[in-house]
């Protein structure tokens, strides 16, 4: 690779996307550096594997990538010691990772021959990143990870951003040349906040399949009954953004239907919420585990009141999985071909939906062999979206 002419710079907190981004520009010669909070390459850090398994991938293995390593353990163990958390936790962070990255981006100015560089950021971590870089004329790219304001006025019972955060988001806007959205939920929402059409461009997200994912065959029993539920998997965050109240609403809806529920992720709702013998919490499992369960599930579920575009939908159809999925996320399903679209995101919908499933084996069957990854959501695809920009 020429790395005078790979001037893309990444600058991105966390194992966002599996580090999509990075990786399709790397695929084209195009990144000229990674600039992260934590990379452990696998085996130096015996002690914490699982929870930092995320932090490295092996197609970045021989790019330049640059880490904050012991500043990034050093700010968590002093958030953990002053009980920092929430949004107050999420802001520190952001600027402190943003304060990294311009101290990176600074020494990076000098060995830069041309100002025909591009600098990516995810949004809410981007401002001073992006004002860096305007002032030496690169090109700004942010990366929007979510519908912005919109889906805090659409989730009720979400606790509100802290003051500044959405003022510092419309900066970023401003300061971004472009902005990509992941899907069409996420472009009209930033349109009905004024952002310009012309500044918005929709790329899906990708997703690279598990090897033990390529030619899996599910097999469906003949029917589901107490013996062989129906296996219903939802992985991610559980909160109330997610459906997380309606999926379990819907689960005390089919007590007396054979359905299993395994909810995969950090529990971050009310204990009072309705409670069901049908679901069975995992909590967070390492990365490693993941794909265990997409292989033993039956259909996947993601029945979320807002999403940027909802990554799980395409991990699960890399395993042939049928999805059941809302309309306000990344448009993958489609309805009866590869899975279900909610007509709405309520307890009923989501046990009517079901029902339908349980009373008809062989319709999930075939859906499961229609269930694959398309084309446009490959890192192919990806890397030739990002090099036309």
């Amino acid at each position: 690779m020429n790395q005078k002419n790979a001037q893309w710079v990444c600058c991105q907190l966390g194992a966002r996307e599996h580090y999509a981004v990075p990786r399709a520009l790397q695929t084209r010669g195009l990144l000229r550096e990674l600039i992260t909070d934590l990379w452990v390459r696998p085996g130096t850090l015996p002690n914490w594997r699982n929870k930092l398994a995320g932090r490295f991938h092996p197609d970045l293995a021989g790019a330049c990538v640059s880490a904050s390593n012991a500043a990034a353990f050093a700010f968590e163990l002093r958030a953990q010691a002053t009980g920092l958390n929430g949004w107050d936790l999420i802001g520190k962070r952001n600027e402190w990772f943003q304060n990294q990255a311009v101290d990176r981006l600074e020494r990076c100015a000098r060995e830069f021959d041309s100002k025909d560089v591009t600098v990516f950021a995810y949004s809410y971590a981007a401002e001073r990143i992006f004002r860096f870089a305007r002032e030496r004329g690169w090109r700004t790219v942010l990366g929007q990870i979510d519908p912005g304001p919109a889906e805090e006025r659409l989730v009720a019972g979400c606790t509100p951003a802290r003051e500044g955060y959405w003022r510092q988001w419309r900066t970023e806007c401003e300061l971004a040349n472009q902005i990509i959205v992941n899907s069409q939920w996420s472009r009209d929402a930033l349109l009905n906040e004024g952002i310009p059409v012309t500044r918005i461009r929709k790329i899906p997200l990708a997703v690279t399949p598990h090897n033990d994912a390529e030619g899996f065959q599910r097999a469906y029993p003949a029917t589901f009954d107490g013996s062989r539920p129906l296996r219903v998997l939802f992985l991610g965050q559980i909160n109330l953004r997610k459906g997380a109240a309606q999926l379990l609403e819907a689960a005390h809806l089919l007590a007396n239907d054979p359905v299993e529920f395994q909810l995969v992720g950090p529990r971050q709702i009310h204990a009072g919420l309705k409670q069901s013998s049908k679901v069975k919490w995992f909590g967070t499992v390492p990365r490693a585990r993941v794909d265990e369960f997409y292989r033993d599930a039956d259909v996947f579920i993601l029945p979320t009141l807002s999403d940027g575009f909802g990554l799980t939908q395409l991990e699960a159809q890399s395993w042939k999985l049928p999805v059941i999925a809302s309309r306000f996320c990344g448009a993958v399903v489609q309805h009866g071909r590869n899975g279900l679209i909610l007509n709405e995101v309520s307890g009923e919908s989501i046990a009517a939906t079901l029902r339908e499933l349980l009373r008809s084996p062989e319709r999930v069957a075939a859906m499961s062999q229609e269930s694959k990854v398309s084309e446009e959501f490959t890192l192919q695809s990806l890397a030739s979206s990002l090099s036309q920009l």
